[in-house]
């Protein structure tokens, strides 16, 4: 099958064809001739299958009758995240370079101002985020009752990040007569009832089942150490031992973790970046097209990017934490072994992860291949409960090592040792993890911990309000 058989129209077939396609994906094959019937579409499909392209090329072609008006965008198309928007209106760029549309993006980290001269202007295409989109709406910038056609895109992900409130809000808000092409890549309950709630009829389009992994992908296990620090160097010890490694994204389930990880390989001198929610969109807009373009060859990220960016020729992925949602794991490597290319993960597992692999063997119905000596959960788990029971033993006897009335005479002298207790200082392996830039990260008490003056200390303790009577000198007798 050719994209001359789908009904596309001249213009857009042509910047398909200068753009190198040559045959559409399943996806592509099965959705554009049912979003220029005018349906609506329940696509489900996993990343790297060329989503976006099935309904940006024939949006394009249906937006060429028509005038956009200001305010009034005749298309809205909403994503998750930052990036996803920014990457739907590059597709919008690439193919729609033979019309004349006025795109416009609605995400945060962009002044308000701009956007408004944006929507003032006319739109016939409009890209947001949810946040975003309802802002200008309240702010009486926006009006939703010219929209044609409504894209919800990975619409799992809305529901991961919380956004189903705010998509039911909108849907109410555009015509009931619209066309509404919705994408998922699996289908829990809540994304069920959403689309028997807001599609018409949909022609149903799944070509793949769903939470399963690209067969291109090879799958590996690595048993790792639970400290942070030893952990960092068995990534290491696999980002050294990987093969024809090109690139490579490293996901941490924590933002702080990235801070952390991207911090220390930089210190190893590898050529790494870092991507998560709390950077500035320009900040993260550069990230990856510095990314993209090969100029960094690391990328440690948070589940922000794990989920339909298109970074075409990605060789590695290296799981720094097990994810503690399985669903994610099918996504984190599916950035890998995009367009039929070849790809690897890797995943460090600690003695603790159990029911978390569990969860994603169940999922993606496979056991993944170990390298090496694979762990011993069950002896794991009794060390981790030995270790416990130890420490309780140890409390236990310290308490009753004092007899009674050591105890009831003792007690103010223990309650004023805690009260002078400071704070200790980093350990070795927290040490590892910080850098001078990094030093404003430790507790206040710990970093900036004052001398002790020569001056007598009261009995009551640091930080403890002392009634103002009883600092007051006592009056001198009166002479009788």
């Amino acid at each position: 099958m050719s994209f001359d058989t789908l009904g596309l129209s001249e213009k857009v077939l042509a910047a398909v064809d200068a753009a190198g396609y040559k045959e559409p994906t399943a996806i592509q094959a099965g959705a554009i001739p049912q979003v220029l019937e005018r349906r609506d579409i329940l696509g489900i499909a996993q990343t790297g299958t060329g989503k976006t392209a099935s309904f940006t090329l024939p949006m394009l072609t249906l937006l060429e009758k028509g005038r956009a008006r200001a305010r009034m965008p005749r298309t809205l198309i909403l994503e998750p995240t930052r990036e996803l928007a920014a990457q739907v209106e590059e597709n919008f760029e690439r193919y729609g370079t033979n019309h004349k549309l006025n795109v416009a993006l609605l995400i945060g980290g962009v002044s308000f101002a701009d956007q408004d001269r944006k929507l003032d202007r006319g739109t016939d295409v409009l890209i947001a985020t949810p946040g975003r989109l309802l802002d200008h709406f309240e702010r009486g910038k926006l009006l939703l009752q010219g929209v044609e056609i409504l894209v919800i895109d990975e619409a799992d992900r809305m529901l991961d990040m919380g956004f189903i409130p705010d998509i039911e809000r909108i849907c109410k808000l555009i015509p009931f007569t619209r066309q509404t092409l919705f994408f998922s890549a699996t289908m829990p309950p809540e994304i069920q009832r959403l689309t028997d709630t807001f599609l018409q009829n949909p022609a149903r389009i799944e070509v793949a089942p769903t939470a399963t992994t690209a067969e291109n992908v090879s799958q590996h296990l690595k048993a790792s150490p639970s400290k942070d620090y030893e952990k960092r160097a068995a990534l290491r010890d696999l980002l050294e031992g990987a093969e024809d490694l090109q690139n490579a994204i490293v996901f941490c389930n924590r933002k702080r973790d990235v801070s952390t990880l991207f911090r220390s390989l930089e210190r190893h001198e590898y050529n790494v970046g870092a991507l998560h929610g709390d950077m500035d969109q320009r900040t993260r807009m550069m990230m990856l097209d510095n990314f993209r373009k090969g100029n960094i060859k690391l990328l440690v990220a948070s589940d922000v990017a794990a989920r339909g960016l298109d970074i075409p020729e990605v060789s590695h992925v290296f799981n720094f934490d097990v994810p503690i949602n399985a669903e994610d794991y099918v996504h984190r490597i599916g950035r890998t072994g995009r367009a039929g290319r070849s790809g690897a993960a890797y995943t460090l597992v600690t003695g603790e992860d159990k029911k978390y692999l569990e969860a994603i063997e169940t999922l993606i119905k496979q056991s993944i291949e170990w390298l090496g000596e694979p762990i011993d959960f069950e002896a794991a788990a009794k060390e981790r409960k030995a270790r416990r029971k130890g420490g309780k033993s140890a409390k236990s006897e310290s308490s009753n090592d004092n007899d009674a009335p050591q105890a009831k005479t003792s007690g103010r002298r223990r309650s004023q040792s805690k009260q002078r207790e400071t704070v200790s200082e980093p350990s070795q392996e927290q040490q590892d993890a910080l850098t001078p830039a990094s030093v404003s990260e430790l507790p206040q008490k710990a970093v900036n911990k004052k001398p002790k003056s020569g001056k007598h200390e009261p009995a009551f303790g640091a930080g403890v309000h002392i009634p103002a009577f009883l600092l007051r000198e006592p009056r001198p007798k009166k002479a009788s």
